[in-house]
């Protein structure tokens, strides 16, 4: 096999919750110049209409059923997914096998746990063998079907969420605590400094489908008498649902309210703000880490998010604000004696911060597909 050509890298993700994109194209926005690379969702290219409906009760079931989804996601510990059955899923691993073959990669990075499992398959079924290294999107609490995978590598997001894989009897040689590959883009922004005047404070928003949460959290924000405060709310995927209320919002408060839909501009909005709300996403939490910006968790799934608190925690760098009254506490308590709560944070953050994940995961997995190909050409 010739080296003479550059390394062909095959990204699988699906598109269950925002971290296992954003970890997709982190990678290979880092491998572009270096690497040939394909993101491909195989669920989604499989069984279009399917996955459609499986996101939006996915997305459904975790906003509004949250107990119902950690009793789902609790009852896999047990599951062996090498033999798990479920609808369509022979078509997903055609599918899969299909973009292997015409792609033909030197290595495989998935961000989405179950792919590791078709790959296993495909290298029973006669496919030719090649490393496979799953990133990790989550935090601490990591899922049998991340732990479980058949891979050659995981890449994890900080060193207590690797010592909590270890402790599950997984060696760790095999475990890189990388950090999650956010948009490289963070690596060349400058955040906000802990002594930035905090005056106007601004907190960007990225709110859940719930209109009710989203008028409850616009009010308390703008409504603080204790510090002039302006809010930034990225609508997303809820543009065509908020976007009447979010207007409402900016008309009650005149000059203090920006509304956005899609935005591609994440990182420097993080880096430009003062403050995010919004759920316990990996995405969300390791970008706002990234550009060491603070974080209140208005919304929580339990099982698979938890532990992104408890990194937010450990680092001091943000906390829950479930309830009303909380998010008014959290506020007061970050704006006091000239926002020192907030200022703290921010030095915590700095110490923890990893903008520059992405082009690390990318230069392991370059080196890993390297080390490969060369065992295979003295052969």
């Amino acid at each position: 096999m010739s080296l003479s050509r550059p390394v062909r890298v095959l990204i699988a993700t699906a598109g269950f919750g925002d971290g296992h994109n954003t970890a997709a194209r982190g990678i290979a926005m880092a491998l572009d110049g270096q690497a040939d690379s394909l993101i491909i969702d195989p669920s989604a290219e499989a069984t279009p209409r399917f996955n459609n409906l499986l996101r939006a009760t996915y997305r459904f079931i975790t906003t509004y059923l949250p107990r119902t989804w950690e009793k789902i996601y609790d009852g896999v510990e047990q599951r062996d997914f090498s033999q798990q059955k479920f609808p369509f899923r022979r078509r997903m691993q055609q599918t899969f096998a299909h973009q292997v073959d015409k792609f033909n990669p030197d290595i495989i990075a998935s961000t989405f746990p179950l792919f590791p499992y078709f790959f296993e398959d495909y290298v029973r079924d006669g496919g030719r063998p090649r490393p496979v290294i799953t990133i990790v999107t989550d935090s601490i609490k990591i899922n049998a079907s991340w732990r479980k995978a058949p891979t050659d590598f995981w890449l994890v997001t900080d060193e207590e969420t690797k010592n909590a894989m270890v402790a599950k009897n997984i060696s760790g040689n095999k475990i890189l605590d990388i950090g999650f590959p956010v948009n490289p883009l963070l690596d060349t922004l400058k955040p906000l400094s802990p002594t930035s005047s905090a005056t106007p404070f601004r907190i960007l928003y990225f709110p859940t489908p719930s209109k009710t949460a989203m008028r409850d959290t616009a009010q308390i924000i703008l409504n603080n008498q204790q510090w002039p405060t302006e809010l930034t709310i990225v609508l997303g995927r809820n543009l065509r649902r908020l976007y009447p209320l979010a207007r409402e919002i900016r008309k009650r408060f005149p000059g203090r309210v920006r509304i956005k839909g899609w935005s591609r501009k994440v990182p420097q909005l993080l880096c430009e703000h003062h403050l995010v709300i919004g759920k316990a996403g990996g995405a969300t939490v390791h970008e706002s880490l990234a550009a060491c910006c603070p974080m209140l968790i208005r919304h929580l799934v339990p099982g698979q998010e938890e532990g992104n608190l408890q990194l937010l925690q450990k680092i001091e760098g943000g906390s829950l604000a479930a309830t009303e009254a909380t998010l008014a506490t959290a506020l007061d308590e970050l704006l006091t004696k000239q926002a020192s709560q907030w200022r703290t944070q921010k030095r915590n953050l700095s110490l923890h911060a990893r903008p520059n994940a992405a082009r690390k995961a990318a230069n392991f997995i370059m080196e890993t597909a390297r080390k490969s190909l060369q065992t295979v050409t003295t052969e």
